[in-house]
């Protein structure tokens, strides 16, 4: 398969190493210097463009993609909000193709099965409240993360008592605290932490007066962000539409 990188950092370095031991090809790497390329031939001939950027550019390099027809992988987080109504229209009318996740790690998929599960199974004991945290390195520009809101949508999906999630604290890597994570009865706060160089650190924590419950995925290393983007890469590379993690694992 001819795959296109779109971003050419730590996580694009580690893509293309995991899908060169694959057998895949890589037909065309995109970075900020060389953003014409979106127009080569290179480009137009992959079978699939992975993405991983910045939340600004990222809805602007689908388009680039779009217009040449080539499906993409993307896991850049923020653009959700103000222009995921217009991608799902160029998906549902137009033929495109995007496969989205805010985290490609088979881990994360699992652990957000999880989450959902246990939301369900309290969705039955109002005895309890949930928070969240995520955790993360210094280097991450958005709070909360992408997979800590797709984590807590899926808590308010099963949980009754909860109709929207909203930006807890942020502890910075100076050691500076702020935010809040007082909120209304019927909101979920997320808190975020940015330490050192940790890939990705979520829990959920549902507390009572008799005891807690917390779920926790721990991420060792980006290696596992990069063989889910190459593996739904390959999923991507024979379906059309807007697509998911739940569409690549049911589980």
């Amino acid at each position: 398969m001819k795959i296109a990188l779109i971003g050419y950092g730590k996580m694009g370095r580690m893509i293309e190493e995991i899908a060169l031991s694959r057998g895949h090809r890589i037909c065309c790497i995109i970075d900020i210097d060389n953003q014409d390329d979106f127009d080569s031939e290179a480009f137009r001939q992959a079978d699939v463009a992975i993405e991983f950027t910045a939340p600004h550019v990222a809805y602007d390099n689908y388009l680039r993609a779009f217009r040449h027809h080539v499906k993409v992988v993307s896991g850049s987080t923020g653009w959700l909000a103000e222009h995921g109504e217009e991608v799902k229209r160029l998906c549902a009318e137009q033929g495109q193709t995007l496969f989205w996740s805010s985290n490609f790690s088979l881990g994360v998929a699992i652990f957000g099965a999880v989450n959902r599960y246990l939301a369900r199974i309290m969705n039955r004991f109002d005895a309890y409240d949930v928070k969240m945290e995520e955790v993360h390195h210094v280097h991450k520009l958005d709070a909360p993360s992408g997979t800590a809101i797709t984590l807590a949508e899926g808590i308010l999906e099963n949980l009754d008592r909860k109709t929207s999630w909203v930006k807890g604290t942020l502890l910075d890597a100076e050691g500076h605290l702020s935010g809040s994570d007082a909120c209304a009865p019927d909101e979920l706060p997320i808190n975020s932490v940015r330490r050192d160089e940790v890939p990705g650190i979520h829990s959920v924590t549902y507390d009572s007066e008799a005891d807690s419950i917390t779920i926790t995925h721990d991420a060792h290393s980006r290696k596992g962000f990069a063989l889910g983007a190459v593996l739904a890469a390959e999923f991507t590379a024979t379906r059309q539409g807007l697509l998911t993690m739940e569409d690549m694992f049911q589980f």
